[in-house]
């Protein structure tokens, strides 16, 4: 699979926090909740967490957003983490953020900060839209989108550009590929009322074909939240159902299905193949929790015995994730590859959009299997399995288990061969715990690795002929 294409967002960034608790009780002074044991985390938010998410796809990502000298500026940046690559705009203010205050999940009151707005544009921001290949305007009405404007004209005329709006932001430019308002955003810039009587889906339809002649866009997506997204053209539209229905928290779905148009766009798919990807990928960003998803702090790893296939085979599961496939993966040594893993991984691979297969260090081996094993070193193993049409990508894991790398993976099916029991597999349950599957697929007889060996060990050995030095 070719790398993602990289991805320019233009956008007002905003730092979110969350603070998550228990309300079991009103105040005594006030018929209003107590939330206690309150955790607090901190999250990017606005352009800055759609760029964000891009990255998380593994794509390479440059956010150009307005930052000061503020503590939530530099607060931001910390958050990002060097994920992107960042092109500052002044900013004249304080950088915007919002706290929510959530009781067992249910947010309860949101509060307000920071009213900076960007400053002019500078040459190193026009340069970055001038030579990007695609564009994601994350407009939250705070300014970047207007000081860039005759900027993001010009490439909405050569690249494609996505447009996610803000009721406070700037209109579209003229012939971007895609805009993504919600539904209720749509009503609100389309302006004129609904016939009577029409439902939800007509008057979507109705909102979107007026606002791609308003807005001279190619198309508009119009976001319905779980019922999935309406896109069209200008003519009869195309409704992407949601494939799950995901009850979860829904803050920053717009941005995920945002980014995840734009990222697809950028690789060259089609507008429907975008919508659609985004679609899912919206679906499954709310399914995993959403905004708290992003918010919690990442679980330290042990250092990867080959780190540069374990974090190719991350890239291939999140980009295939984000277009809404289906990630497989399957595990083991394969130390001797025979049929019977030919078999398995073929079989795995049928089942889904990319197969990433799970190896065991040399360490780890030695300890499954004794002194003496493996037979083959790991960088030779991933190189064979590499040269499989149906593996898509390589990791490798030091612990005897692959449950950490399962995590970091998070694959829809967890392939096993047929002579597993499920209640053997210690990894089940943390595959079920994301909506995972452990599918087993029956095992090719007298194939092993150990027989392979064991049956060498036993041959003959050719006559050696005393021929000289060179027969030594």
């Amino acid at each position: 699979m070719s790398a993602p294409a990289p991805l320019l967002v233009v956008g007002d960034a905003l730092l979110d926090h969350d603070l998550c608790g228990r309300a079991e009780r009103l105040a005594p002074d006030a018929p209003v909740p107590v939330v206690s044991a309150a955790r607090r985390t901190t999250r990017p938010g606005g352009a800055a967490l759609a760029a964000w998410l891009a990255a998380a796809d593994g794509r390479p990502v440059t956010l150009v957003a307005a930052l000061g000298d503020d503590e939530s500026s530099a607060c931001l940046v910390r958050a990002l983490g060097g994920r992107v690559r960042l092109v500052r705009l002044p900013l004249t203010g304080d950088l915007s953020s919002k706290t929510r205050v959530l009781a067992e999940g249910t947010p309860l009151l949101r509060l307000d900060d920071g009213d900076g707005r960007a400053g002019e544009a500078t040459d190193e921001a026009r340069r970055a839209v001038a030579e990007a290949g695609a564009i994601l305007v994350a407009d939250y009405g705070r300014g970047t989108a207007e000081v860039l404007r005759e900027e993001l004209a010009a490439a909405a005329a050569r690249v494609p550009v996505v447009w996610d709006p803000h009721p406070r932001g700037e209109r579209p430019v003229p012939g971007v590929r895609l805009v993504t308002p919600s539904a209720s955003e749509a009503r609100g810039f389309a302006g004129d009322e609904p016939p009577e009587g029409a439902g939800a889906l007509q008057t979507a339809a109705r909102d979107a074909d007026t606002l791609v002649r308003a807005w001279r866009a190619a198309s508009v997506a119009v976001t319905l939240g779980g019922r999935g997204a309406l896109l069209s053209h200008g003519d009869t539209p195309l409704l992407v159902p949601s494939p799950v229905t995901a009850d979860g928290d829904a803050c920053g779905a717009g941005d995920r299905f945002a980014a995840a148009a734009a990222g697809l766009l950028a690789d060259g798919e089609l507008t429907e193949a975008a919508v659609r990807g985004a679609v899912h990928a919206a679906t499954r960003y709310v399914a995993e929790g959403g905004a708290r998803a992003v918010s919690a702090p990442p679980v330290p790893a042990p250092p990867a015995v080959d780190a540069e296939p374990t974090d190719d085979a991350l890239r291939t599961a999140a980009r295939v994730r984000a277009a809404g496939g289906t990630v497989v993966a399957a595990g083991g040594c394969f130390d001797l590859l025979h049929a019977g893993h030919v078999a398995l991984l073929q079989a795995a691979r049928r089942t889904g959009d990319c197969l990433v297969v799970c190896v065991n260090s040399d360490a780890s081996v030695r300890r499954r299997k004794g002194d003496g094993r493996p037979l083959v070193p790991v960088a030779d193993r991933i190189r064979v399995l590499r040269a499989l049409e149906c593996v898509d990508a390589v990791a490798v894991f030091d612990e005897d288990t692959p449950e950490r790398l399962l995590a970091e993976l998070r694959p829809h099916i967890w392939a096993k061969g047929g002579d597993y029991a499920l209640e053997r597999l210690p990894e089940a349950s943390l595959v079920e715990s994301w909506g995972g599957q452990v599918v087993l697929f029956p095992y090719l007889d007298g194939r092993s690795t150990t027989g392979i060996a064991e049956r060498a060990a036993r041959s003959p050995r050719p006559v050696r002929l005393a021929h000289g030095r060179g027969n030594r």
